[in-house]
């Protein structure tokens, strides 16, 4: 059985930096960026909790080649993308049931 997948970008407060990330579940990766499960990462350091894009895929490997993708492009076209579906940066995380 192909499992799906989701690529996400996450930021700050201040909407200052971005990350880019996949996984095989959303939620539960938003519940280990939020509570710090793995201090010395990236998201960790810069405080980034925000979600405020994503995608779902039916396969991981399309959400793996998706998120290359757009690793690949610049802070613009992050924002390009951000911008088309959340103009105002709002954290979507709850919009998919997330709970603190």
């Amino acid at each position: 059985m192909k499992r799906g997948g989701a690529v996400y970008m996450l930021t700050n407060k201040n909407n200052t930096t971005i990350y880019t990330g996949v996984t095989s579940d959303l939620l539960k990766r938003l519940y280990e960026h939020r509570t710090g499960k793995f201090k010395y990462s990236f998201s960790n350091r810069y405080n980034l909790y925000k979600l405020v894009y994503y995608e779902g895929f039916n396969r991981i490997e399309e959400a793996i080649a998706r998120e290359k993708q757009i690793k690949g492009g610049s802070r613009a076209k992050k924002e390009i993308l951000i911008n088309s579906i959340n103009p105002d940066w709002r954290d979507l995380s709850y919009d998919l049931g997330y709970e603190d």
